[in-house]
Order: C-alpha cells, then sequence, then structure tokens
C-alpha cells in the first residue's frame, strides 16, 4: 500500500479528518481483508460527521487510504453531482486539501454509492464503496452468530434455494441488485446496494475494491484479478439488466440507464446513470466531423 505523509496537521484539523493511529487501524484492517477475500473484517468504528448509514464505512477507509497526491471521485448513483457525492467531495477537499475530479481515468481513488464506473478501472486505482448491509445471509439468517457459522463452513445452500424459489414463482432469478457473488470461489459477499449489472465489472478487475460498512463495522475486499462468480444454476445462468432504447443524451446502447421522468402526462426517456460516461460520450460526438451534412 502506498505511503501517506502526515505533515498537514498545523490547519487543526488531521490530515483527511481521522487522527493516525485510527487511519493505521483502518489500514491493517485492508490489508487483512485484501488477504481473505470477501471475508468480512470487524474494525473499530469512529465517529464521523454524518449519520451511521450515509457513507461513514466509505468515508473511513477513503480517509485511511487517501495521500496528499491523490485525485478523487466521488460518485452516487453513477453522478458526480448528487448530494452525497458533493458534500463528500467537498468534506475531503476541507479536510485534506486533495484534488478532485470528476474524470474516471483520471482519479486514483474512487469512492461510490450504488454504482461501478462504466469506464474500465485500471492498476493503482482504488475503488471504495459505501455499504448500508454487509452480511448476504442476513435476510435469511437474522443471527449473526449462525451466519458467522455459514461463512466458516462455506454452507451458501440457502442463498441458492432463495434464488431458485425465484425461478419457481416468476420463472426467472428476479434480484436485480445486491446479487450474491461469490469471492475467490470461497466467501460469499454482499457486493453493496450495486445493481446485478455491474456484478461482472467486478471480476477480475485491475483496481483494488474495498466495501467499508460503518454502522455494522466491517470491511471487505476484492484484490485485483480476482474472481467473483455471481451465483446462478447450469439452465438459468446468470444474465444482467437489458434496455430496447438506447440513452437519450449519448446514444449508448451498453451502460446502465436510468428512467427519468420528462413531464406531468408521464413522458420518459433512459439516460446513462454514469454522468462522467455520458458526458464523455457526447463531447466525442461533438468533436466528430458531422458525416450525416457533410463538411464545407
Amino acid at each position: 500500500m502506498r505511503s501517506i505523509t502526515t505533515n498537514y496537521s498545523d490547519d487543526g484539523y488531521n490530515f483527511a479528518f481521522l487522527d493516525e493511529q485510527t487511519k493505521r487501524m483502518v489500514r491493517r484492517t485492508l490489508l487483512k481483508a485484501l488477504s481473505i477475500p470477501g471475508y468480512q473484517v470487524p474494525f473499530g468504528g469512529r465517529e464521523m460527521p454524518l449519520a451511521s448509514g450515509w457513507g461513514t464505512g466509505g468515508i473511513q477507509i477513503t480517509a485511511s487510504v487517501l495521500g496528499p497526491n491523490d485525485r478523487l471521485k466521488v460518485i452516487d448513483q453513477g453522478a458526480d453531482d448528487t448530494t452525497n457525492a458533493v458534500s463528500i467531495r467537498r468534506f475531503f477537499q476541507t479536510v485534506a486539501d486533495i484534488s478532485v475530479t470528476e474524470s474516471t481515468e483520471e482519479a486514483t481513488i474512487i469512492q461510490t454509492r450504488h454504482r461501478v464506473p462504466e469506464a474500465p478501472l485500471t492498476e493503482g486505482q482504488i475503488l471504495v464503496y459505501q455499504v448500508p448491509e454487509p452480511e448476504p445471509l442476513r435476510k435469511l439468517i437474522p443471527r449473526e452468530s449462525e451466519t458467522r457459522k455459514m461463512h466458516a463452513y462455506a454452507e451458501y445452500g440457502a442463498m441458492q434455494v432463495t434464488l431458485y424459489e425465484n425461478i419457481a414463482r416468476f420463472g426467472r432469478i428476479a434480484k436485480t441488485y445486491d446479487y450474491p457473488a461469490m469471492i475467490n470461489g470461497r466467501f460469499l459477499m454482499s457486493p453493496s446496494p450495486i445493481p446485478k449489472f455491474d456484478n461482472p465489472k467486478m471480476a477480475n478487475n485491475p483496481a483494488i475494491q474495498f466495501w467499508g460498512a460503518g454502522r455494522e463495522k466491517r470491511i471487505y475486499a476484492v484484490p485485483p484479478y480476482t474472481s467473483v462468480r455471481s451465483l446462478d444454476f447450469d439452465d438459468h445462468p446468470f444474465e444482467v439488466q437489458t434496455w430496447q432504447g438506447c440513452c437519450a443524451l449519448c446514444g449508448s446502447t451498453v451502460s446502465y440507464l436510468d428512467e427519468v421522468i420528462t413531464d406531468d402526462k408521464g413522458s420518459r426517456m433512459f439516460v446513462c446513470s454514469d454522468t462522467d460516461f455520458c458526458n464523455t460520450r457526447q463531447a466525442q460526438a461533438a468533436a466528430q466531423p458531422n458525416s450525416a451534412g457533410g463538411e464545407s
């Protein structure tokens, strides 16, 4: 893990808000999480200047891995301009005085809620997920002691039964987000409430991926180039969402689309959830010669 300097305390803030001992503790937890892909590692979560459930786990991880030379990107539902994304970005500008960006390619650390960026990530980048519910078995087995045993013995039949019940009732696996995935062939992991559209992006990704759950005080990780297999059946293989149309702004047919109501008569259109991806495609299209009208 990169070295991080700590000489930013003269202005009254610790660099990146957390004190050095806390950041050291979180980094030890991150190393353990990377060593056991998909395993939920407990850590001593700290109070943060926002309510639990609003991304305190992700913020603590970001604060612990952030260095003065990093460029931070924060997205919520794929967008850079939502309240959650803007607030977290301004927070780190204030307490760490670091560069921020809306470009996925330029960012060294990306904190996200609900989406994986459409643009491919590269080696050296870190993707930090905000997680409200880290335990994939919680809705099946409420008792924490029992879910711990199930992870220890790799007993994930109950989750397979749940997916099978979907098939028996709907004719297909109806789960569309927070789709359980097996990490490195060993631990079942909750990929946070990202849409299942993004599950394939986690597999063999060159970037480091961290998940932080502040309320539950759990951290887990997927190291670079690690297998991530979404649960399925031989006769009902894993499938992602598809749309019949394309993005109304950039024309993309390969990105995750959000439905937008445009008036009170029910008119609607679909646009890319990832605003940086959509803006980049629009800029590239605008730079192209107008082949339809011809050039003078």
